[in-house]
């Protein structure tokens, strides 16, 4: 199959094969604006290794549309917020976490809608409240902030109610994301956190583990020393 044909079931195998820089590599031959559509559709993967790898090959599909084709880039950034928005009629499955991939690769994306991403966290803001879709948002601003650490002092008062959330995974999402940032408020609640053996799926590198709350804000606490 040539790359220019690449489909949906071919992407899907790619993704969930174990080189994935490989895979990464086959996706970059494949014209970005072709990759979208099939990207997007495998946000609702059942197999949570497919929806999270669509999510880095759509990042990197994205910046590179940045550079080559700015206004197709920003379309891709605008369905992924109408996407979010209530009323679109759907849920927005994986589009926050794109949005953070894309920025953290993209300089232009990053600088236009950056405080975008970070007002899905914000009351005062476009605050989204499905715990589920605040998981993706809180993923997607601690990869932008990881990628991009100005970004850290804005996010520092968001991320903050996170940490003493109900959810287990949001506690660790906001405590993970959290390790940019310099602030004595989120180092205290990282601190309060170190006990905390509640699991939760985190993302990062191309994988997916299941490490505990406590362990992800103790690894995050002594990076800041």
């Amino acid at each position: 199959m040539s790359a220019e044909r690449l489909g949906g079931r071919e992407l899907k195998r790619l993704l969930a094969a174990e080189l994935f820089d490989a895979a990464l590599d086959r996706i970059g031959r494949v014209p970005p604006r072709q990759a979208v559509s099939p990207l997007f559709g495998l946000f609702c993967s059942r197999d949570p290794l497919v929806r999270w790898r669509a999510v880095s090959a759509m990042g990197m599909v994205v910046a590179r549309l940045a550079e080559s084709e700015p206004e197709s880039a920003r379309v891709v950034m605008r369905r992924c917020m109408w996407n979010l928005n209530e009323e679109s009629g759907g849920i927005g499955w994986g589009c926050a976490e794109a949005m953070g991939e894309s920025l953290a690769r993209s300089d232009v994306l990053a600088c236009e809608y950056g405080c975008i991403l970070l007002a899905y966290l914000d009351p005062k803001g476009n605050f989204i409240d499905h715990p589920a879709l605040q998981e993706g948002v809180v993923w997607g601003v601690g990869r932008l902030m990881r990628a991009r650490p100005e970004f850290a002092p804005a996010a520092a008062e968001l991320l903050l109610p996170f940490l003493a959330d109900p959810v287990p995974a949001l506690r660790g999402l906001a405590a993970w994301a959290a390790a940019p940032a310099q602030d004595d408020r989120l180092a205290a609640a990282l601190a309060g956190l170190a006990g905390d053996e509640a699991p939760f799926e985190l993302y990062e590198d191309g994988r997916t583990t299941r490490p505990t709350v406590g362990a992800v804000a103790r690894r995050s606490f002594s990076g800041r020393q």
